[in-house]
């Protein structure tokens, strides 16, 4: 189960990233300007890359000891449950774009996911 989470958590998080380097107002379509601030544009390019980061390290892990994978684990679940808790918060009050309720289901179904690995992992001997 760990792999192909790790592995579609690490595409995922990938194409966030590239999103974010390469198109950054269109993927921050309803929350930024139509004609964002250069410093903007430089803002959202600067967090593509640690979205990268985690990708690599997602799928570079994937077959790592079981230490090791635990680490990821625990801190792809806290991640994405911050980002998951969030993103209901903004929901739920009105305050996010229209597309967290997209971002949302998938915020929460990997936190879910990934809950549910780390509770498997951790039964297992490292």
């Amino acid at each position: 189960m760990n792999k192909p989470l790790l592995m579609i958590a690490g595409t995922y998080l990938a194409v966030i990233g590239l999103a974010l380097l390469l198109v950054p107002a269109q993927f921050g379509v309803d929350a930024v300007p139509d004609d964002p601030s250069t410093e903007l544009v430089a803002l959202l390019r600067l967090l593509g890359g640690p979205f990268i980061g985690i990708a690599v390290l997602n799928w570079s892990t994937r077959s790592a000891a079981p230490l090791v994978v635990r680490l990821v684990l625990l801190a792809n679940l806290v991640g994405f449950g911050v980002v998951a808790a969030n993103d209901v918060v903004g929901v739920a009050t009105g305050e996010a774009r229209d597309l967290a309720r997209v971002f949302v289901v998938v915020h929460l179904a990997f936190a879910v996911a990934f809950a549910v690995a780390w509770a498997r992992e951790r039964r297992t001997p490292a």
